[in-house]
């Protein structure tokens, strides 16, 4: 992968070769002349149409490569790579041909058979569709970095201008020039400027808070991508200026094309999320389970299908039944059903999905699903600083202004930390009695001054240079002194009326343009008086260089002497200190040249003006009136956001682009660093970082961390290094530099506002605040979803081992069948759907955010949980079976009388024997009734034990759901006591609870679907008896989470013994 940008050049030897043996040539670091000289160009006369056809030969259309993404046959085909699926997938097959084989012999149940197979195909599909249509939008990222590209540029060919020519016609060598709001199309080396600046917006490539000033001056060839001044690159936008540009890299070979390729790479290696990694695991033991439970229950009724006489001490005269292996056959497919909790894929989904619509509320918007449970392991937080722990927006935070004797000063702290002026106000400001030098700051920080504000719905966005918005708040914050109405010279729909009332009064005629020598702008004005003067800002040492007086608090002019210097150079450096971007104030009110000057062409004055070498005398004995100092302020919500953070144990990194002064003092500010804290160790450039011997280790220590001047291979660098160190990365962005790094990472967040479309794409969530503080509140909130999607999990596995150990049981007794399978397809699809869909709506527990990260590693079920559901299945199992055997055996119990049916009752003996009935002598049953139905046996008794056991069956089904819904109760917290917490604080568990058992109801009392499940109405007494069966469970759950909560401290110590780095 190349180096950030320093390749640039490295392709410009023009021949045949192939482009990986082309040798290197850094233009950044070659003067002018030299770089025409290697491009055989003369900026005057640009290429020739014959030389851009060879040149584009070699090089290629100036666009992005298209990579194409995987074809809908393998994403399709993918979506069956998973072992639960794989199961069901299995399971369906079988059941089918033995549908089949059912109907072919013309079974009266063959409706009932094929429900099952068709139910199992239908929900493959669905999760197939899902799973298609989610991938498919994957690669999109890189469609979005095409749309920054610019479609058009103004070049220079055989002596033409040619204006508007499709940008993806350029070619290395080509000569370009740019003005003010044009996108760069290519990556180019400054040949010079037509203007006397130029600034460049490339923060989104390389996360600089602000625009960059552009020079044809060379620089060190080792200079990263931030220290490239002559350098504009492609994507990026020209704010400010104009000037003539040398094509040195196109296409792929771009800044922006290395990204392309790096977001391409990343999502090549896109990992399952932790909650994938285990319930695929999940499904491989649950493989193995099955297989085993249906060896056994083949191995325990071999003698029913094949039987053989010893001879000679050899078996021998073997028969084998068919139609009896078939349906123990059966019995092991129904042990798969019941295995294999066919609800969780559909319960795991809506449930994510209820979590995304709660994120969405706290401004976080999922764009992946997944996202939600991952947030929830989340180790480290990779936060960018601009616009993410600051506002992106410049504000004032210091207000220096002289004082009443000239080497006395005074301080104003100024609140707010957005562009909207009712965001806070000045600290101890004089609102009714604004002195002459406050008022005179005041008019030049307005007038002296380009950006524009506007409000956007809830928002106010600047235009313009940020620092000079901030100023026009700081004015607007300030007011207007008394006597002086804003109404009289401003329109009420502007929101700047003190800036649009200072502005009427003093008129600009003339600006003398910022450059980067003098560092400062100019404007002359004429005041309503006629009378003309010249308003300066600047960078402060500057201003004051060529300030020679200063006015005091009373608007009287002194002579600038040292001390007074002293002074205001010191009130500077105690603002740099804090990393705050100083500006000073002054002007001129004896301009003599321009007594007579408003702004006409004719006039002598506008000549001095047309020369930009004239400005420093112009701007000369100035009149010194104060200074500000302005930042990107870091949002107030986020320093408690980082304390969350760190008593919920993740760690914060911040990765940005700007200047490591800038950052390191916003890191204190955050309480990411402490106040006075020695940070050499902790805060690194990101050349720096990836010079370290070991960076692994650096990256392991426990407090916060900072790299400053961040290119995009190192964000990626990091974000690797910690996965490989086995934490989960959540890392957030807003610029395209940040793509490959948020494709990379667990969680790509990507800010709503501020981020460019090709972060959005790129990211697995979006926050629609563009806030730190919003991330926190996903994380507690995927940590309270994952704790509820355990909780489900929990309660369906529960529910299945309880079904396993039915059939099992069913089939070590050689009773008939008390469950088939469509019966435990209804149960774990339908009855169970509702209560665990519901368990996802449980409250997060108060001390979500105060414990630490759960390890990605960390089981789903541990040993506890699993023994416990073992005991609680073991339970369900006896329970299911017990009433199947109890209504065969008995005509009461509990004091429930049961023979209101006449059904006849039979010996434990001859249920587990009811294979042989037909050799039983005299063996007769009674017709019993079920609902409006009479069940006779008279033609051949022993059908009572294949139709005659329907009633039996519909009492198993009916426990096994009642005992799912009092199990879903259990299931409201994983040690927790129903005592301590109510079935009421999930209201949504009691109605989906009441949902299940008018489903069950359902099927029971509708003769149609009853037919179908072959299950028949129960009477009130034979309720009771399902009540009285399944009631326990609760009871059994309740002593064992006792039981759990007695050895919690011993079985936590014994956990995390093992829990060594993985390094270690």
């Amino acid at each position: 992968m190349g180096k950030g940008g320093e390749d640039y050049g490295r392709r410009e030897n023009f021949g045949s070769e192939s482009s990986s043996s082309r040798e290197v040539f850094a233009a950044w670091a070659k003067d002018v002349r030299e770089c025409e000289e290697k491009y055989g160009v003369k900026r005057e006369y640009g290429l020739s149409a014959g030389e851009v056809e060879k040149r584009r030969q070699i090089y290629g259309w100036n666009e992005l490569e298209k990579h194409e993404g995987p074809s809908i046959f393998r994403l399709i085909l993918d979506q069956f790579n998973d072992t639960l699926v794989r199961i069901l997938l299995v399971a369906a097959v079988i059941s089918f041909v033995l549908a089949w084989y059912d109907g072919e012999e013309g079974g009266e149940m063959e409706i009932t058979a094929f429900v099952e197979p068709l139910v199992i195909f239908l929900i493959l599909i669905v999760n197939a569709i899902v799973g298609v249509w989610q991938e498919n939008n994957a690669e999109k990222a890189l469609e979005a970095l095409k749309e920054i590209q610019s479609e058009q540029a103004t070049v220079t060919r055989d002596g033409t201008k040619v204006y508007s020519l499709p940008a993806k016609e350029l070619v290395p060598g080509d000569i370009v020039e740019l003005r003010v709001g044009d996108k760069v199309p290519a990556d180019m080396r400054v040949l010079s400027l037509i203007s006397s600046t130029v600034r460049v917006e490339q923060g989104s490539l390389t996360g600089e808070s602000e625009a960059v000033n552009k020079t044809t001056k060379v620089v060190p060839e080792d200079s990263d991508i931030l220290g490239k001044k002559c350098i504009v690159f492609s994507g990026t936008t020209v704010v400010n200026g104009n000037c003539i540009c040398l094509v040195t890299q196109t296409g792929m070979d771009t800044e922006i094309g290395k990204v392309h390729s790096q977001i391409h790479e990343a999502s090549q290696s896109e990992e399952d999320t932790p909650l994938k990694k285990k319930l695929n695991e999940f499904g491989e033991a649950l493989t193995a389970i099955i297989g085993v439970i249906c060896a056994l229950v083949w191995l325990i009724n071999v003698k029913y299908f094949l039987t053989w006489d010893y001879v000679d001490g050899w078996p021998k005269n073997f028969k084998f039944s068919f139609e009896k292996c078939t349906y123990y056959f059966e019995i092991a497919v129904a042990l798969a059903v019941a295995a294999i909790p066919e609800g969780l894929p559909a319960v795991i989904t809506t449930c994510l999905a209820l979590g995304t619509r709660k994120m969405a509320q706290k401004n976080a918007l999922v764009r992946k699903l997944p996202s939600v449970e991952t947030l929830g392991c989340t180790t480290v937080i990779c936060s960018d600083k601009t616009g993410t722990l600051t506002t992106n927006q410049m504000a004032a935070v210091k207000l220096v202004a002289m004082g009443s004797r000239a080497n006395t000063v005074r301080t104003f702290n100024v609140e707010g930390t957005t562009y909207n002026f009712h965001d806070g106000k000045i600290q101890d400001w004089p609102m009714s009695c604004m002195d002459a030098n406050l008022q005179m700051i005041a008019k030049i920080a307005a007038v002296c001054n380009d950006a524009g504000i506007e409000q956007s719905g809830n928002h106010y966005v600047a235009s313009g240079m940020p620092t000079e918005a901030a100023l026009k708040v700081m004015v607007e914050k300030m007011g207007l002194p008394n006597g002086l109405d804003s109404g009289a010279y401003s329109d009420s729909s502007n929101v700047l009326r003190c800036c649009q009332t200072w502005n009427k009064l003093e008129r600009r005629i003339a600006t003398l343009e910022f450059d980067r020598d003098r560092k400062s702008m100019g404007v002359i004005v004429s005041s309503t008086s006629g009378k003309k003067s010249l308003l300066v800002k600047g960078a402060v040492e500057n201003v004051l260089e060529r300030s020679s007086f200063v006015q005091l608090l009373d608007g009287s002019i002194v002579e600038l002497d040292q001390t007074s210097r002293d002074s205001i150079l010191q009130s500077m450096d105690e603002m740099s200190s804090s990393a705050l971007r100083c500006l000073g104030f002054a002007y001129k009110e004896d301009l003599h040249e321009f007594a007579t000057y408003n702004g006409d062409e004719d006039h002598p004055a506008h000549e001095l003006l047309l020369n930009p070498s004239n400005y420093f005398s112009i701007e000369s004995k100035l009149i010194f009136v104060g200074l500000a100092g302005l930042r990107d302020p870091p949002r107030k919500e986020v320093r408690q956001a980082i304390e969350d953070c760190r008593a919920a144990g993740i760690r914060v990194m911040v990765i940005t682009g700007d200047n490591k002064n800038t950052a390191e003092a916003i890191c204190r500010d955050i309480g990411v660093f402490r106040p006075d804290e020695d940070i050499s160790s902790r805060s690194l450039t990101g050349k720096e970082f990836m010079e370290l011997r070991d960076p692994q280790s650096h990256l392991r220590q426990t407090e916060g961390l900072l790299f400053s001047r961040a290119e995009p291979r190192h964000k990626q660098e990091i974000v690797r290094l910690l996965k490989d160190d086995g934490e989960v990365v959540a890392m957030t962005g807003d610029g395209v530099n940040d793509a490959p790094a948020l494709k990379l990472a667990d969680i790509g967040i990507a800010m709503g506002i501020a981020g460019t479309e090709v972060a959005k794409e790129a990211s697995d969530m979006v926050l629609a605040d563009d806030n730190f503080n919003t991330i926190v509140a996903a994380v507690g909130e995927g940590r309270s979803i994952y704790n509820n999607m355990k909780a489900f999990i929990r309660y369906m596995i529960s529910s299945n081992i309880g079904e396993v150990a039915s059939i099992f049981l069913t089939a070590a007794l050689g009773i008939p069948e008390g469950l088939i399978p469509v019966q435990l397809l209804w149960v774990n699809l339908v009855t169970d759907g509702p209560p665990a869909t519901a368990l996802g709506f449980n409250p997060p527990e108060k001390d979500v955010m105060k414990k630490p990260p759960r390890r990605s590693d960390d089981s789903l079920i541990s040993a506890w949980i699993l023994f416990r559901y073992l005991v609680i299945g073991f339970y369900v199992g006896i329970a299911t079976v017990g009433i199947f055997i109890i209504w065969y055996t008995h005509d009461s119990f509990l004091g429930i009388d049961l023979s209101g049916d006449g059904h006849s009752l039979v010996s434990y003996s001859q249920l587990a024997n009811w294979g042989q009935c037909h050799s039983w002598e005299g063996f007769a049953v009674t017709p019993f009734t079920a609902g409006s139905q009479v069940f006779k046996f008279d033609m051949d008794p022993c059908d009572y034990f294949q139709t005659g056991k329907i009633k039996a069956m519909t009492l198993s089904l009916s426990v096994l759901v009642a005992i799912e819904m009092f199990n879903s109760l259990n299931a409201l917290s994983e040690d927790g006591s129903l005592l301590t917490m109510p079935p009421w604080v999930n209201p949504y568990l009691l109605v989906a609870m009441s949902v299940s058992f008018g489903l069950h109801f359902l099927i029971l009392y509708v003769p149609f679907l009853a037919q179908v499940f072959g299950i028949v109405p129960l009477s009130l007494n034979e309720w009771l008896l399902v009540i009285a069966v399944a009631f326990p469970v609760i009871i059994i759950d309740e002593i064992l989470k006792f039981v759990g909560r007695c050895t919690s401290g011993f079985r936590t110590s014994g956990a995390r013994k093992p829990a060594k780095h993985k390094a270690e």
